[in-house]
């Protein structure tokens, strides 16, 4: 009789748990998820077409993707997400692993060695490393909260955390995707408040590295896209011509675009890399300046909910995992626009969602799962009981 009764009470609150799993589920995140990756889809076939490749339509590969991404997001939502704070340090040496693996086994392609072939897709272990990055120092942060300011010596540990998989991705080469870690450990870092001292010695490490990166680590075409972004009428039909293609697309959408199909800098194959590093340049040349704001004012609402969704987590853990995908994304689609406009030199940054990428939409999706797990856990167990 007690069994049954205590298998029944457990089975009531397993069902009253699902319940308000369900009554938290965040329509809203998920709505503009799906706007956002509809009007990405549309421009994707737009950008690929015609295909005259081998095999899958860049578009239909992506609608693919997605399909996948969808099946394992759902599996996400299912696992409570402080299970990562478990493990994170698992996580993170797994994705090492991958990118040595990488480096021995790896697929090549313009001069980089960065992919593995996984036969329905190549994946790039230095894309999953940003959301492995955002996890671990969530983690670390979570667990040594420091109220007065986290000093030099307290953010060696998580210093070390960035460096390794920063210096493999930065052999690869991939200088982007490397730069990229870099900024979700600054912008995660100062999210958890430092001492002054630590700015500023941190400002001096900065400064030194950029020097020295600049004299010895670079190779010369990395340097030359830097000049080009600084002297970008020098070369225009050379290492300038990917953004002189570029401004010319988004310069000619005008107001309302050319009309869906119809742009010329994209249609006619004009501008390089239409449907990865430039897919922001069809759209703004098929749509024009109304079409474009419309897209960026839901992307950057996405973003922001996703900030409303780290304010509300219940822990410590929920609010920086949730901050940190925030700015995963954000710092991505930023640097991706002004690449795309001229402000910034050509790094070879994806537009989280928008850009044509197995890779991409595998460490985007994860992260905005996580999200979407976080927010649905944001309830109070004890008034909700």
């Amino acid at each position: 009789m007690w069994a049954f009764l205590i298998r029944s009470g457990m089975e009531a609150s397993m069902f009253k748990a699902d319940r308000r799993l369900f009554l938290h589920f965040d329509m809203i995140l998920l709505l503009l998820v799906l706007l956002v990756s509809g009007i990405a889809l549309c421009n994707l076939y737009s950008a690929s077409f015609p295909y005259v490749g081998y095999g899958m339509a860049p578009w239909l590969k992506q609608l693919c993707y997605f399909g996948v991404m969808f099946f394992m997001s759902a599996f996400i939502l299912c696992v409570d997400y402080k299970w990562l704070h478990q493990i994170n340090y698992i996580f993170y040496f797994a994705v090492l692993g991958l990118l040595i693996l990488a480096d021995i086994i790896g697929s090549s392609a313009g001069g980089s060695q960065r992919w593995i072939n996984l036969g329905l897709f190549n994946l790039q272990p230095s894309e999953v490393a940003k959301i492995s990055m955002v996890i671990c120092l969530a983690s670390y942060y979570a667990r040594k909260e420091v109220l007065d300011g986290y000093t030099l010596k307290q953010l060696l540990f998580p210093m070390a955390m960035l460096g390794l998989p920063f210096i493999m991705i930065l052999a690869q080469p991939d200088l982007g995707t490397a730069l990229m870690l870099g900024i979700i450990f600054v912008s995660m870092t100062m999210f958890v408040n430092l001492r002054w001292s630590t700015y500023l010695a941190l400002g001096t490490f900065g400064i030194g590295a950029a020097v020295l990166g600049w004299l010895y680590v670079l190779k010369p075409y990395q340097r030359q896209r830097i000049e080009t972004f600084l002297h970008p009428d020098q070369d225009l039909m050379g290492s300038g011509y990917q953004i002189f293609q570029s401004k010319i697309a988004i310069g000619s959408g005008g107001y309302f675009g050319k009309g869906y199909g119809e742009g010329p800098q994209g249609q006619l194959h004009f501008l390089p890399e239409r449907h990865t590093d430039f897919a922001f340049a069809v759209l703004g040349e098929e749509w024009g300046f109304i079409g474009t704001f419309v897209f960026l004012a839901l992307y950057f609402l996405m973003l922001l909910w996703g900030l409303y969704v780290a304010s509300q987590a219940k822990d410590r853990f929920g609010i920086l995992l949730a901050y940190g995908v925030v700015v995963l994304i954000f710092w991505q689609a930023v640097i991706n626009l002004f690449m795309v406009l001229g402000f910034l030199p050509v790094v070879g940054i994806p537009l989280p969602l928008v850009s044509y990428g197995g890779s991409s939409l595998l460490t985007t999706c994860i992260g905005l799962a996580i999200l979407m797990n976080v927010r649905m856990r944001s309830f109070d167990p004890v008034n909700h009981c």
